[in-house]
């Protein structure tokens, strides 16, 4: 009777039924190769071969979501995974590769997923991300240098990529009436009014409304203004030699 049970039990293991959107990943212990085995489908396991993964759940990203998969399968132009003269199907090694919206896939052996399933990021009015590039690429024929920073304003839907690094979110500041931002330049660049600023100098813009400093620019403060009556004044020293809002040439 336990004999007959254990062959029962032997060959319900060598049966494996893998619903629809599931996969397997089954080892060949001749060839020592996995390959991966689809559903829907009855897998029959032969007893050369091993299964080592699954039945696992297809991958299913919805609309407007992204993950990043590691390790990713090279593919050939007409999307049919390449394979290596030993029948492996091939990945890039230590590589990623984003993901969106499409048909429920598998993983195969060697990728692995590096993220959760991920909202894109929408960007309100007033708002941007600033991007640095970590390695070369090109898109819509722009190239992009490792190491060059820039700017994404809203509104707008972000659609990241694994060249691209985020480094913050930045919100426009609200200048009332009155009131002046305070900037100091990173590098030496142009600002938004077309003057050339080196890197270091610090300005005022005095503007009345939202304003979002560019890649280029950091905000230091927001400046009050003072109020001045007949029996107040104000003594200045300028730092460096510049002319004031008055057309006056001030010397440090």
């Amino acid at each position: 009777h336990n004999k007959k049970s254990k062959e029962k039990m032997s060959q319900a293991a060598q049966v494996i039924r893998v619903p629809p959107y599931y996969f397997l990943h089954v080892l060949d212990n001749n060839k020592n190769i996995t390959r991966i085995e689809i559903g829907p489908q009855t897998f029959v396991r032969q007893d050369h071969e091993k299964v080592v993964l699954g039945p696992e759940r297809m991958i299913n990203i919805p609309p407007r979501h992204y993950c990043l998969i590691a390790n990713p399968i090279l593919r050939d132009e007409e999307g049919n995974e390449k394979l290596d003269k030993y029948g492996q199907a091939r990945v890039r090694h230590g590589d990623q590769e984003v993901r969106f919206q499409q048909e429920p896939f598998p993983l195969f052996f060697g990728e692995k997923l590096a993220s959760k399933i991920t909202p894109l990021q929408v960007l309100p009015p007033n708002r941007a991300l600033r991007l640095r590039c970590t390695r070369d690429f090109e898109e819509n024929g722009k190239k992009f240098v490792a190491g060059e920073e820039w700017m994404f304003e809203g509104p707008g839907t972000y659609i990241p990529r694994v060249e691209v690094e985020q480094l913050e979110t930045i919100s426009a500041s609200i200048l009332k009436p009155d009131e002046a931002i305070k900037l100091r330049a990173r590098r030496e660049c142009t600002d938004k009014e077309g003057n050339s600023r080196k890197a270091g100098e610090t300005w005022l813009v005095l503007s009345v409304g939202a304003y979002l400093p560019t890649v280029d620019e950091e905000i230091i403060a927001i400046e009050t203004a003072h109020v001045l009556t007949e029996k107040i004044a104000l003594h200045m020293r300028a730092n460096v030699t510049f002319s004031d809002v008055f057309g006056r040439e001030r010397k440090a």
